[in-house]
C-alpha cells in the first residue's frame, strides 16, 4: 500500500485500500495509464480530500460526473470544480460541508434560497457573500456568528434593530458602526466593553453622560477625550488611571492652546 501526505494511508471512502487492481476498475482508468492520476497522491476514489481536491484541480471536466456521488468529500470538492450552472441540484444535499461548498460559488439569485439553512456554517458564508439588500433577514438568525456578521454589512440606517441583540459580540459589531444618534441609545448597554466603544465613538459634547460610568475603562476613554471641563471634573476619580488620563488630556489641550483652569 503506498503511503502519501505524511504518512495517510490510500484507502478508499469505505476504508478498503487502493492498490493496482483498484485502478484497473476505476472509471477513470485511462488517465491513470497516461499519467493523469496517481495512487497515493491524485485519485478521486481516495478517502483524503487532497487527493481528491489534485485529481479535480488537474480534470475539471470531470467534476460534474461526481457530483452524486456517495462519499460525500468527493460531491463537495466536485461542487468546487464544477461549472457553477451545475451546483443548484446540491443545494438540497444531505450534508452541510457540500452545500458549504455550494454557497461559496451560488449566484446572488439561488444563494438567497440558502438563508434558512439548517447548518449555521452554511448560513455564515450565506451572510458573508449575500448582496447586503436581501441580508435584513438574517438579523434575526438564531445564531450570534450570524447576526454578528449581518451587523458588520447591514446599512447603517438598519443597525439599529440590533441594538438590543441577546449576545455580546452582535452588540459589539453594532456599537462599532452605528451613527448618530441611535448610538447614544448604547450608552446604558448592560455590557461595559460595548459602552467602552460608544465611549470611544460618541460625540464629545456627550461624553458627561459617561462619566460616572460604573466601569473604569468606560471613564478612561471619556477622560482621554474629554473638554477641559470634563477634564477638570475626572482629576477626583477614584480610579487612579482615569485621574492620569484626564491630567494627560488638560496637558495636552493646554498645548493646543485651549483655557484649561483650576
Amino acid at each position: 500500500m503506498d503511503i502519501l501526505d505524511n504518512g495517510i494511508p490510500t484507502l478508499d471512502w469505505q476504508g478498503r485500500p487502493l492498490d493496482a487492481t483498484a485502478c484497473a476498475a476505476c472509471p477513470h482508468a485511462a488517465l491513470n495509464a497516461r499519467c493523469g492520476c496517481e495512487l497515493g497522491r491524485s485519485c478521486m476514489q481516495d478517502a483524503y480530500a487532497r487527493r481528491i481536491d489534485r485529481f479535480f484541480r488537474t480534470h475539471r471536466e470531470l467534476a460534474a460526473l461526481h457530483l452524486a456521488h456517495p462519499y460525500f468529500e468527493v460531491r463537495a470538492i466536485a461542487a468546487r470544480w464544477a461549472d457553477v450552472f451545475q451546483l443548484p441540484a446540491l443545494m438540497a444535499d444531505p450534508d452541510e460541508t457540500v452545500r458549504l461548498q455550494v454557497a461559496l460559488r451560488l449566484p446572488q439569485r439561488q444563494l438567497l434560497k440558502l438563508r434558512e439553512d439548517p447548518h449555521r456554517e452554511v448560513r455564515v458564508r450565506v451572510a458573508l457573500r449575500l448582496d447586503v439588500a436581501q441580508l435584513t433577514p438574517m438579523a434575526q438568525d438564531e445564531d450570534y456568528r450570524v447576526r454578528e456578521i449581518v451587523a458588520r454589512r447591514l446599512p447603517e440606517a438598519l443597525l439599529p434593530m440590533l441594538i438590543h441583540d441577546a449576545d455580546l459580540q452582535v452588540r459589539l459589531a453594532v456599537a462599532q458602526r452605528l451613527p448618530m444618534p441611535a448610538l447614544l441609545r448604547m450608552a446604558t448597554d448592560r455590557d461595559a466593553e460595548v459602552r467602552r466603544v460608544v465611549a470611544e465613538r460618541l460625540p464629545a459634547p456627550l461624553l458627561p453622560q459617561l462619566a460616572a460610568d460604573a466601569d473604569w475603562l468606560v471613564r478612561w476613554h471619556v477622560a482621554s477625550r474629554a473638554s477641559a471641563v470634563l477634564a477638570q471634573h475626572l482629576r477626583d476619580d477614584a480610579e487612579a488611571e482615569v485621574r492620569e488620563a484626564a491630567l494627560e488630556r488638560l496637558a495636552a489641550l493646554q498645548t493646543e492652546g485651549e483655557p484649561v483652569h483650576g
